[in-house]
Parts: structure tokens; C-alpha cells; sequence
């Protein structure tokens, strides 16, 4: 059985559609899990009231509902809503998942979606057919593709965005670090076991889709890999603290100080030191990360102390990957990048060198070297988007074999 976990705030027009998705499906073993979600005290803002309107639009869409197996956990009616600090999308999919878990077989599968997502007739079942066949899956992050708009500010700053995530996980599956995977709450997949096993979704405010695939990294590998896409929405939303909407926002106002496209150097010394970590166990060998990690972690002897604590080289490895996770290893990249001044342009034409993308794209970087990343057109970034994209698959086959 697949068991969906849909979140759903102010996303009534969505929702009908989403609806008639679910059973446009080739596979029909599944179950809805719908939490309709906000903050109670939104009741009496008036610049929330019109969302807290249209989920009770929601709520009589989903209730109205004959044909879809479905549970609806209601966290927006009055007196029912999110206290304040203890709320969001991340909770939600915690509430969400954490039925699931209690109600579902440990073989079961959570799918995670969004429902400004449009899911192909083959979704479902290509899901259950890579659980069968991988048995030992910890979780897969799927492939992902944005819809376009026709507006073309809008398509402009969310191929912009997906360009900066296509040159990130490139690279990551480049220097084959095991935390080589795209967070998207609307494409990913897991086992009831592995949920279980890895103690949950912890609730943050937003990123918790990040955060649990990283946990789950670290109990075991995640695949990237199925024979299915996934098509998120590429509207602007202020409903989270950062992903896809907010940096749309933000890329909007001439901000991408959050979304930079990273200097593939930088992934080369993450690479080095990660690549140094069976070495450590035996003394202390210079990394790249070294300063980096001595700051973060408040100590100088980083590696010292986890040889005291682990006394083999499988589990001090072991530990020392954990320990240097995906999130630092994002914040290393972040402050490589402010440290080097590097301009993304110039860190855009070595990611589509390094992986021989460079002549199909020439014109386009031509353009884009001119006029900047900013000012450049929807039809080169399209154009290098899908050069991404395709490589980007070639990679999560490889990676998955």
C-alpha cells in the first residue's frame, strides 16, 4: 500500500485538481493522508482570514470525496489550528507521517507530495515496483521537473533557481558524497520501516524535507533514481522559510545570495576531505574543511576526539560522515563562495565544462557572460536547464547502479 502525505494550506484551487490526478493513476493501491493546516490565531488577523477561508473551502472539497480512500486531520478550523512556534509545513508532515506510521505496515511506502504538483499516470505504480525491486532502499528522492508559466519573470527566476539545484547535486554526485540528493517535499519516497527506524520527520518551521533525507542518509543509502518525474508548481509562495517559493521571492527582488551557483573547487575540497577520513583514523591529516569544521564544531581536535570515541575505522568513517553532514557541508560551500567573491556566471560555465556540457550551451554562456545571470533570457536558461536535467538523469542511473 502507498500511503500519500499531502499538507495543505491555501491551496483549495489545487486541490480539485490534485484530486482528479490521484485517480487519473494506473495504480489504484493507495491511501490519502490530507492535513488542511494553519496557525488558530489567523482567525482573528484579517490578513490571514482569506486563507483561512479557502481551507475551509479545502476541507469541504476533501470531505465531499467518494471516490479517494482518505483521512483529513483538521488543523484549521477555529480552536483547532497551530499554536504559535509550533506550527507550519513541517509539522504538518509530521502529523501527517506519524499516522501513517501508526497505522501502516512496516513495508507500506510514504509518498510525500504537494498539491500544486502534477504526478504522471505512472507514478504511483513506478513507486511501488522500485520499492519491490530494492528492497533495502532506504528512500529515493525523485526526479523533478518545474512547470513553466508563460509569464516569463516567473519562468525566468524558477529555471534560474532549478539551475543553481541541477549544478549542486551535479556536483555532489561528482565527487560522490552520500548526501548527493535533491530535498523536495513534493518528490520523495520511503519505506514505513525506514520512517520508523530513523525516528521520524522532525518538525522545523520549513526544510524538513532536507533534514529527513539527511537523517536517513545517515542510517543508510537513498536513492535518486526511478523511471518517473515529478512536475512542482513554480509559483511564488511565502508560506515557508526558504525553498522553492521563498527563493522565487527573493530572486524576484535581484536576491540569490541564498541559491549561488557554487565553484565546483569548492565541491573538489569536500570531496578531498571526505576522501581523507579512513586516514584520519590513524592521525591527524590537513583537510580543506579543516578551519571550517574546528569553528563549527568549537574544538581543535576535531579528529582526535572522534578517534577517542570510535575504536575501528568503519565506525570512526562512519561517524566522521555523519558528523560532516549535508547541511555543513552547505554552509562550508556558502562561506567558500563569499570568501573566493566568485561571480555565478563564471562558476556556471565550470559546472557545464566539468561535465561536457559546455559546447551545446556556448551560445547561450555567451550570452549570459555579456549581460549576467540576472538579465540573461527564458530561452537560455531553458535551454541550459534541460542540458542539466538530461545529464542530471544520466547521473542518478549511475548513481543508483
Amino acid at each position: 500500500m502507498v500511503y500519500i502525505a499531502l499538507p495543505v494550506l491555501n491551496e483549495s484551487e489545487s486541490i480539485s485538481q490534485f484530486l482528479r490526478t490521484l485517480k487519473s493513476q494506473n495504480e489504484m493501491d493507495f491511501f490519502l493522508v490530507v492535513c488542511v493546516n494553519q496557525y488558530d490565531h489567523w482567525w482573528e488577523d484579517e490578513k490571514y482570514f482569506p486563507w483561512c477561508e479557502d481551507n475551509l473551502r479545502s476541507l469541504q472539497i476533501l470531505n465531499n470525496e467518494k471516490e479517494i480512500p482518505l483521512k483529513i486531520i483538521d488543523k484549521s478550523s477555529l480552536g483547532q489550528g497551530w499554536l504559535p512556534k509550533k506550527g507550519g509545513v513541517g509539522h504538518a508532515r509530521k502529523v501527517i507521517m506519524d499516522w501513517i506510521s501508526e497505522h501502516a505496515n512496516e513495508d507500506d511506502i510514504i509518498l510525500s507530495v504537494d498539491a500544486d504538483t502534477f504526478y504522471p499516470a505512472d507514478y504511483i505504480s513506478t513507486l511501488k515496483k522500485f520499492f519491490a525491486e530494492n528492497k533495502s532502499s532506504w528512500g529515493v528522492s525523485l526526479p523533478y521537473y518545474h512547470q513553466l508559466t508563460g509569464d516569463q519573470e516567473q519562468d525566468n527566476l524558477i529555471l534560474r533557481y532549478e539551475i543553481y539545484m541541477r549544478t549542486f547535486l551535479l556536483n555532489m554526485f561528482r565527487i560522490e558524497n552520500p548526501y548527493a540528493f535533491t530535498a523536495l517535499g513534493s518528490a520523495m519516497a520511503f519505506p514505513v520501516w525506514a520512517y520508523r527506524k530513523a525516528g521520524g520527520l522532525t518538525p522545523v518551521l520549513s526544510g524538513e524535507d532536507f533534514y529527513f533525507l539527511q537523517k536517513l542518509v545517515k542510517y543508510g543509502s537513498i536513492d535518486s533514481y526511478v523511471t518517473t518525474t515529478a512536475f512542482p508548481s513554480s509559483r511564488l509562495s511565502d508560506r515557508v522559510v526558504f525553498g522553492t517559493g521563498p527563493a522565487l521571492i527573493k530572486g524576484s527582488q535581484g536576491d540569490w545570495s541564498s541559491y549561488p551557483i557554487y565553484d565546483p573547487q569548492f565541491f573538489d575540497e569536500v570531496g578531498k576531505t571526505f576522501q581523507l577520513f579512513p586516514e584520519l583514523y590513524e592521525k591527524d591529516i590537513p583537510t580543506p574543511m579543516d578551519d571550517f569544521l574546528k569553528k563549527q564544531f568549537r574544538t581543535t581536535n576535531l579528529w582526535g576526539s572522534f578517534r577517542e570515541n570510535y575504536k575501528d575505522r568503519d565506525n570512526f568513517v562512519k561517524a566522521c560522515r555523519n558528523k560532516v553532514d549535508g547541511l555543513r557541508i552547505l554552509q562550508y560551500l556558502r562561506q567558500r563562495q563569499i570568501e573566493e567573491h566568485v561571480q555565478n556566471e563564471q562558476a556556471l560555465k565550470k559546472c557545464l565544462e566539468l561535465e561536457n556540457l559546455y559546447p551545446e550551451n556556448k551560445r547561450c554562456m555567451i550570452e549570459i557572460l555579456e549581460n549576467g545571470l540576472q538579465s540573461s533570457s527564458v530561452e537560455c536558461f531553458q535551454t541550459i536547464r534541460n542540458s542539466l536535467f538530461r545529464k542530471e538523469m544520466t547521473k542518478r542511473v549511475q548513481w543508483h547502479n
